[in-house]
């Protein structure tokens, strides 16, 4: 009898052992599997995308090179407001999510920390405007600097900050002096925060600049927690501000500004759109503060943004022109022309890809520069709710999401 239980027990083995076997699909036919990889990290993700679900996995697997994907944050259709004797409280929800080029799918991205974000964007007190809501991409990373709370006051005190490649979220260093309507750019592997205003105007506050450099915090180990803002262990990833050379005054505290990575400098302008303007550029080797060229100061009508820190890009936004900045000559090359984007709002650019949010937040188009001409294709957002801003950031490892049903989508 025991040989008889042994004897059946030793099938049943060689019988899931095979079925497990013909479960595991090879990526290709008589080659192992690591060797297959190395051919297939030379083919276009879409391609592999629609080929078989092996190659699907992969592409969305740590080992396969990440491809860019567009990353959003999206004003919910629902606000709160909490009445009380005296005055009224209002908020907003923000959601995040970004769209995989590959599959046409815009995905939830994880919950952020609690407690619950709610900012202050359509008050009103400010029907024609929302207020902002100030990001920056960096090392690979979506970082939000700051917002406005209930009663006008700065949202965000450290920053927080997703990793697309852990699925995480982390706190930055705390802000000596939090802040609203400030300048806020990225360099490298650093973050500035420069001007704006706190609780109320402080001519200290509008005229400082900090730094925060990203490196320090990969050298010691990012701190990764799901504790609310109050906690203090990020220090101890040696995550700091630095006070950085002032600005002359503090007229770039008037409005939510885009400092724009550029050759080794910030460029930034303290108003948008076509009105008379003053810009600026921070040398970030040499700490020190210039005069922004006057063609470029001129041809400056609206959004812009950077590709790869070499090439400007901006938006005429009442001619729906994309145009880029040429340093030798002072002036703003126009390469493309469209009625989609008119009334831009925010830009982003990477990968040969300029995005651009218009439309009143409900579409975003993208335009291939590498092209010629240049070619223009529209991403719809999800129904329902308004974009506020946009980065081009890898794609967020999802392999788990192919063994469970696709919650999360829109």
């Amino acid at each position: 009898m025991n040989n008889s239980t042994t004897t059946a027990r030793a099938a049943v083995k060689r019988h899931k052992i095979h079925h497990d076997h013909d479960d595991h699909q090879s990526l290709i036919p008589g080659l192992p599997d690591h060797i297959a990889q190395i051919c297939l990290n030379l083919v276009n993700p879409s391609t592999l995308f629609c080929v078989c679900l092996s190659w699907r996995k992969l592409i969305y697997s740590p080992s396969f090179p990440p491809f860019f994907s567009i990353y959003a944050l999206l004003l919910s259709p629902k606000s709160s407001i909490d009445k009380t004797k005296h005055s009224a409280y209002f908020s907003n929800s923000v959601e995040f999510a970004y769209f995989d080029p590959i599959s046409s799918k815009w995905q939830l991205l994880p919950p952020p920390p609690d407690p619950p974000l709610r900012f202050l964007v359509k008050h009103p007190s400010f029907i024609s405007r929302s207020l902002p809501i100030q990001s920056v991409s960096v090392s690979g990373n979506l970082i939000l600097l700051a917002a406005t709370a209930d009663q006008f006051t700065p949202a965000i005190s450290r920053p927080l900050i997703f990793n697309p490649r852990t699925r995480n979220w982390s706190y930055g260093p705390r802000l000596s002096a939090p802040r609203r309507w400030c300048a806020a750019g990225a360099l490298g592997n650093a973050v500035y925060v420069a001007s704006g205003v706190g609780s109320r105007y402080n001519p200290e506050v509008a005229r400082s600049v900090v730094k925060w450099d990203l490196d320090e915090c990969n050298r010691n180990g990012a701190h990764y927690c799901n504790c609310n803002d109050t906690c203090t262990r990020g220090f101890k990833s040696g995550w700091k501000w630095e006070e950085m050379n002032r600005l002359k005054d503090g007229k770039f505290s008037r409005d939510a500004i885009d400092a724009i990575g550029w050759k080794g400098k910030l460029c930034m302008v303290n108003v948008k759109g076509d009105a008379a303007k003053e810009g600026i550029i921070y040398n970030v080797g040499k700490d020190t503060w210039q005069e922004m060229p006057e063609g470029m100061l001129v041809g400056w009508r609206g959004p812009a943004a950077s590709m790869a820190e070499e090439t400007i890009y901006m938006v005429d936004e009442s001619k729906g022109a994309l145009r880029k900045y040429d340093e030798e000559r002072d002036i703003w090359v126009e390469i493309f022309e469209n009625e989609m984007l008119k009334g831009a709002e925010n830009v982003a650019a990477a990968s040969g890809r300029v995005c651009v949010v218009g439309g009143g937040g409900k579409v975003i188009a993208v335009v291939d520069v590498v092209a010629e001409p240049p070619r223009l294709v529209v991403v719809e957002t999800p129904v329902g709710f308004q974009v506020l801003n946009i980065h081009i950031l890898p794609r967020m490892s999802q392999l788990a999401d192919f063994e469970s049903t696709e919650q999360g989508e829109y």
